[in-house]
């Protein structure tokens, strides 16, 4: 049930200047490298820009060639933050899937705390460490006090 009146094709990706388009189309190559890297994708078919802020983060929706079992689309989450993949059943929206993001997120970070199993966590690309939990909760409270509701 994905709602496709809120993409756009990557092509059309625009920032409010130069800059910002640049610093977009960085986070974008950086979602397809993370999402080619997993075993399971074979390959891109189509690529799709939902919201994002230049040098902070971007929410992107791939639809994949994948193995059997595979989602056909799923949205990837790229920026100054750790990237992740979300499947689409329920974040039908590039905000709802970046809620999902921070809900992930924050699970890890509790788990560094000691709130939680690391294993339960959703894997993220950095050490366990204090420090990097309390620099990925920092990245959370941007995206949820700033980010998310510029763009409801």
């Amino acid at each position: 049930m994905l709602d496709y009146e809120r993409l756009r094709p990557v092509e059309q990706m625009v920032g409010e200047d130069q800059d910002e388009t640049n610093q977009l189309h960085a986070s974008l190559q950086e979602a397809r490298k993370y999402i080619l890297s997993q075993k399971w994708c074979r390959s891109i078919r189509k690529e799709w820009f939902g919201i994002g802020v230049g040098g902070v983060v971007g929410v992107f929706l791939f639809e994949l060639e994948g193995a059997p079992g595979v989602d056909n689309a799923l949205w990837v989450i790229s920026g100054d933050l750790p990237p992740a993949y979300l499947v689409t059943d329920s974040s039908p929206t590039p905000v709802s899937a970046l809620e999902t993001y921070c809900a992930l997120m924050q699970d890890w970070v509790d788990a560094v705390r000691g709130k939680g199993q690391l294993a339960d966590a959703f894997p993220v690309s950095a050490k366990p460490t204090r420090k990097n939990a309390s620099n990925l909760e920092a990245r959370i409270k941007l995206l949820r006090d700033e980010i998310i509701p510029a763009f409801q």
